[in-house]
């Protein structure tokens, strides 16, 4: 099942143990297809497990692939485009909202391509806590390897043009 193009969905992600982590408001689909849904927001709410409620600060372009273990939001800033990729489980769209399982790996990626892996204390200590299996472990090292191998090539949806692309079309669809 996919949504539909220009439609605005729910986006949740949750954790291993089936606890809700974080949920957006909603998100403006661009595209939806087979190999990827890409959605914008921009000022949009998110709230947190914890309780915090916050909107978000910049348009992004997100990027949910239903056979890959990653996700990837495009943040467009006055200083360029940054991004910030989750290690998650492969995306799906039941109807109501998208949904991964956000493994607690990040990837930061700044506007010349240089990147920084965050939070693999979490990671380790989640994987313990939840009991993640061998398998597991293997398609989200499999996962990060592949978003390494993105950033570096600077391919879709590291491509600054892309993202560009997709927002320009994003502000005419909704300016009208």
């Amino acid at each position: 099942m996919l949504p539909k193009v220009k439609e605005s969905i729910y986006i949740q992600s949750f954790k291993h143990d089936g606890s809700l982590h974080r949920t957006w408001a909603k998100g403006y689909v661009m595209e939806a297809n087979v190999k990827r849904i890409v959605c914008v927001t921009n000022k949009t709410w998110v709230s947190e497990s914890d309780g915090r409620k916050w909107v978000t600060r910049e348009p992004a372009i997100y990027f949910f692939y239903p056979d890959k273990w990653f996700n990837v939001i495009s943040m467009i800033r006055k200083t360029g485009i940054f991004y910030y990729c989750n290690i998650a489980s492969p995306s799906i769209y039941d109807g109501e909202s998208l949904k991964n399982i956000d493994y607690d790996l990040d990837l930061k990626v700044n506007p010349q391509y240089g990147w920084t892996i965050l939070d693999e204390d979490e990671y380790a200590e989640h994987g313990k806590k939840m009991g993640y299996s061998e398998d597991l472990k293997k398609a989200i090292e499999k996962g990060l390897r592949q978003l390494i191998d993105l950033v570096e090539s600077k391919k879709s949806p590291f491509d600054h043009d892309e993202v560009h692309a997709i927002y320009e079309r994003y502000l005419e669809e909704t300016q009208r």
